[in-house]
């Protein structure tokens, strides 16, 4: 099979490999219909993680066909289009049961998505059956509910977003919009995104931001408050993860408001006795994208809920250094691949 590699920092290649095989009775192999770039992956295509000692398969966002499956598998049939949480789970443990299938006692993550066929682990729970045909109108949708979509949900959720709230939204990239996607689906009055790029300024507005907000550090928290009736925001959903996005967040965030953070955390710091002394929360962390699914998947089928127009460019899987190319130099929101 083809394979996405990431050979060294910014070193991005198709490579052939062998192809996976079942290894253990609750595996089954997918092969891959269409797959994307995370802004997750370019913490490692910048050298931004720990050292990288060799080359690696990359990727972990994918929807496809499944092709076979384990003598364990019960729930699949093969043929079945599925959708691949970014992270396995038994979905049947007392922390799955919790919806926090990302610390399934029988899970864990996986990665080599952006290729051909995948080995997805403990697949009966993992996996999410799409009913009917999917057309290349419900593709980018269905593939949206893999990752970015449920993150941004999760940014909200943790954040305590409902009915009536003020909601600000820290980053432009397509988790930050998708938190702005999901804040108004969760009901929330008012939206404040916080983006300096005019075609996520436009993405943004189009899912239901209020209002933009270009400023940042106390500039920005200062346009956010006169916004707010001069009290920040009941919500504020952290969608970078880098020192000045969590700081920008907290600056923004009224007393007794959440923080709900999605964003992977590099080099972030907490003022805890400012936390403590204004009644602010911090929740959040690793979406249990299994744990929505049921919820979410129904109303993209439906029509009602469109998050893959966070796809702005499709690329072929031979075109993946380009790709992340696009995704480096923010001339793609995200990057979708088609093997």
């Amino acid at each position: 099979m083809r394979a996405t590699v990431l050979h060294s920092p910014g070193d991005i290649r198709l490579d052939t490999l062998p192809d996976p095989d079942l290894e253990a009775d609750t595996d089954a192999i997918v092969r891959v219909v269409a797959a994307c770039v995370c802004g997750s992956d370019l913490w490692p295509y910048r050298g931004l993680n720990k050292p990288q000692t060799e080359p690696h398969q990359i990727g972990h966002e994918h929807v496809g066909v499944v092709e076979r499956v384990g003598s364990d598998v019960s729930a699949l049939s093969v043929g079945d289009f599925v959708i691949a949480p970014f992270m396995y789970s038994d979905n049947t443990c007392v922390h799955c049961r919790n919806g926090v299938q990302t610390s399934c006692v029988n899970g864990g993550g996986y990665t080599g998505c952006q290729a051909e066929l995948v080995r997805v682990p403990q697949a009966d729970g993992t996996l999410a059956t799409v009913p009917g045909e999917v057309g290349d109108d419900l593709l980018p949708h269905v593939l949206a509910l893999t990752d970015v979509f449920p993150t941004g949900h999760h940014a909200a959720v943790s954040a305590g977003v409902t009915a009536g709230s003020t909601v600000v939204v820290v980053g432009d990239g397509a988790v930050g919009l998708s938190a702005v996607l999901a804040a108004k689906r969760l009901g929330a009055s008012t939206v404040v995104a916080m983006s300096r790029h005019a075609d996520r300024q436009a993405l943004a507005t189009a899912f239901g931001a209020d209002h933009i907000v270009e400023k940042r550090d106390k500039e920005g928290a200062a346009e956010v408050r006169e916004i707010l009736d001069g009290i920040g925001a009941d919500a504020v959903l952290e969608c970078v993860g880098t020192k000045e996005s969590m700081k920008q967040a907290f600056l923004s965030l009224r007393p007794g408001g959440t923080v709900g953070y999605v964003g992977v955390p590099h080099g972030v710091e907490l003022n805890v006795p400012a936390m403590f002394g204004r009644n602010q929360g911090l929740a959040g962390g690793v979406a249990p994208v299994r744990a929505y699914l049921d919820e979410l998947l129904p109303e993209v089928l439906s029509g009602d809920l469109r998050p893959g127009a966070v796809f702005d460019r499709t690329f072929a899987l031979d075109e993946v250094a380009d790709a992340y190319t696009a995704m480096d130099e923010r001339t793609a929101i995200k990057a979708l691949l088609r093997p």
